[in-house]
């Protein structure tokens, strides 16, 4: 009986039946208050008045669209279909009643609407808040919540068919539908507005996401438009997100495309920090990055790191000859290790060597065997307050690492060596920052060598989501474990990129480039930290500063509130990617930049703190204090 009354066209025959039970108790009982008063119509003329009711009344009910909504979640918009109906009803019973009586039944008509609108709308009301229960009883079980689908398009239509499919079978092995309950639409198009998909209701557009989400007491929220353009994909997820609800989303229509064979209730996800980024995913040419890794020898340093291990998994797509992983660190490359090994077992070359790039010697031995055709070098110290405290570890690893490496690569006449450079180095606050514009002016005067064969790129690019260091990760544990999330300004911006984004741009940098070129990614709008907390915070059914507080600390040490990706005197080519640019790179005085390399380099080895950072200060003309920065942006 339960599974008969939860499909919706039983339920709609069981409400009409009501519906005529209901008009007719109301005609009789009208008749029967007004003949005490000697004002009814009559015993002999009721029945046929009751019969013209109750037809005319599920008419005019039907007409104005009483029986095209869930019932179950009627609001009091919803009500006036019922009042339209029964006035309609009952002043065609009116009508027979003239023609019959030659007379008019005014108090009649007038009492019989008004009990039969009081019953049907009670009916319902009741209905919707006891019987109902009854009927839901194996859904609660099943943890079914009530769901809004944003997006009242083809993919909205197949997922609620497949919800309703699946909860018919909800008993049986298929649980994950047991979640969804779809209660509304929300469309963009309000000329949709009263449009039935399935069953539900299209009842507002985009704006309106809150007021429905309030109204009808949605549980989650499913975005169900993956073709939007990434503009208004952001704008309605922050609109989504403002409920604090839990959001779903269906991934992009590549994913889906990609993804065929699976149905679509299986692609349904959480939402992640990344949907929120307010631009397309970046896209490359696949065909020239395999022609370019094909067959080749690769060597990425700190290859265990974040970035590192994404180049080694996205080299061993391509048919390397074979893949070197340079780190320093033996947990990081152990994990890559048995990754790969896991993944491609004897199809892939895999050498791994525990080596750091300030040896020179052990750097070198290790080109001398196995002769890389591509480096990349991603081995870098890159927590800005850790080496705010020690910055001569700084100037060893980054510059005096890049440096060996670079030389060692030349030397060797490899191919082509990818350094993978930050936004911090643009304008730099911070020891680390300048650091890495170090290593870029150390390419670039590399490159310009007389004789050098081997082809010398930097790749920039700002933040990026879920690597070490990377606030993403920390503001999670701080919400898993109760704590307040930490914010250091609330004017703090930054640009994002995801990791396969990152090392997408650093493997077609190194497939186009031809030597001494810096690229830029275009990265779209820059990022409020803050309001990527307050998203994430949403995003696990959390109310900001109320359910979860976050707390501003201070900017630390060398710290800048806002990051760019060019330096003043840099200007952007074009590249045939239009989301990637070549930044023009400031002319370099080889003498004297490599004699002040030589200073910072001995200050650094000496451990001397002072006279590092003034050699690097010396080196790198554009590193100014953070203080002097900030104050031109921070607002009191």
């Amino acid at each position: 009986m339960k599974s008969v009354l939860q499909k919706f066209k039983y339920r709609k025959i069981l409400l009409a039946i009501a519906d005529a039970f209901i008009v007719a108790v109301s005609a009789l009982l009208s008749n029967s208050i007004l003949s005490v008063a000697e004002a009814g119509i009559g015993h002999r003329f009721v029945f046929a008045s009751t019969f013209v009711s109750v037809i005319a009344c599920l008419l005019g009910l039907a007409f104005f669209g009483a029986y095209n909504k869930l019932w179950r979640y009627f609001n009091k918009k919803d009500y006036l279909s019922c009042v339209f109906g029964v006035l309609f009803g009952t002043v065609c019973s009116c009508a027979v009643n003239y023609m019959i009586l030659n007379r008019l039944t005014l108090g009649y008509s007038a009492l019989h609407t008004l009990i039969a609108v009081i019953g049907v709308c009670a009916f319902r009301f009741v209905f919707k808040n006891t019987f109902i229960d009854l009927i839901d009883t194996g859904r609660n079980e099943a943890r079914f919540k009530r769901t809004m689908m944003v997006g009242g398009g083809q993919v909205c239509h197949v997922l609620i068919s497949e919800i309703r499919a699946a909860q018919e079978q909800v008993g049986g092995e298929d649980r994950k539908s047991a979640v969804f309950d779809p209660v509304c639409i929300i469309d963009a198009d309000r000329s949709r507005i009263g449009q039935m998909i399935e069953g539900v209701q299209i009842v507002g557009d985009t704006s309106e996401i809150k007021r429905f989400a309030k109204e009808m007491k949605i549980e989650q929220i499913v975005f169900c438009i993956p073709s939007f353009m990434e503009n208004d994909r952001k704008r309605i997820l922050d609109i989504c997100s403002e409920t604090n609800l839990p959001v779903k989303v269906i991934p992009f229509i590549g994913d889906l495309v990609s993804d065929s064979g699976q149905n679509l209730l299986g692609t349904v996800r959480d939402i992640r920090v990344e949907d929120l980024l307010g631009r397309d995913p970046v896209s490359f040419n696949n065909d020239e990055v395999r022609s370019f890794i094909s067959g080749k020898t690769c060597m990425v340093t700190g290859g265990g790191g974040s970035i590192g291990s994404e180049l080694v998994r996205q080299i061993a797509k391509y048919a390397p000859k074979r893949i070197i992983i340079i780190d320093i660190c033996e947990n990081y490359a152990y994990d890559i290790q048995q990754e790969l090994i896991m993944d491609y077992g004897d199809d892939l070359d895999l050498v791994v060597r525990i080596a750091s790039v300030r040896d020179y010697d052990r750097i070198d031995k290790i080109f001398t065997e196995f002769k890389p055709d591509i480096v990349f070098h991603a081995a870098a110290h890159k927590h800005v307050p850790l080496m705010e405290e020690s910055p001569m570890e700084a100037i060893k690893n980054n510059v005096a690492g890049t440096f060996n490496t670079a030389n060692i690569a030349m030397l060797h006449g490899t191919e082509k060596f990818v350094m993978i450079s930050t936004d911090k180095a643009v304008n730099p606050t911070n020891v680390m920052g300048a650091s890495k514009r170090c290593c870029e002016m150390i390419v670039q005067y590399l490159a310009q060598q007389e004789n050098c064969t081997t082809e010398f790129v930097t790749t920039r690019f700002g933040n990026v989501l879920g690597s070490n260091g990377s606030v993403i990760p920390k503001f999670r544990k701080q919400i898993e474990q109760g704590k307040p999330v930490t914010v250091t300004h609330p004017d703090i911006i930054r640009y994002f990129m995801t990791i396969p984004e990152a090392v997408s741009l650093v493997m077609e940098a190194a497939a186009i480039a031809h030597g001494g070129e810096i690229f830029v990614l275009d990265m779209g709008e820059p990022v409020r930290i803050v309001t990527l907390a307050e998203n994430l915070i949403r995003m696990y059914g959390k109310v900001p500063y109320e359910d979860v507080p976050i707390v501003f600390t201070g900017l630390r040490k060398g710290e800048k509130i806002k990051e760019e990706l060019l330096m003043n005197e840099e200007g952007l080519e074009k590249t045939q990617n239009k989301l990637i640019f070549i930044g023009r790179q400031s002319d370099i005085d080889p003498e004297s930049f490599i004699a002040d390399l030589g200073r910072l380099r001995e200050a650094a080895e000496q451990n001397d703190d002072k006279a590092a950072v003034s050699a690097l200060h010396r080196i790198v003309p554009t590193f100014v204090a953070p203080e002097e920065y900030n104050s031109r942006f921070i607002t009191e």
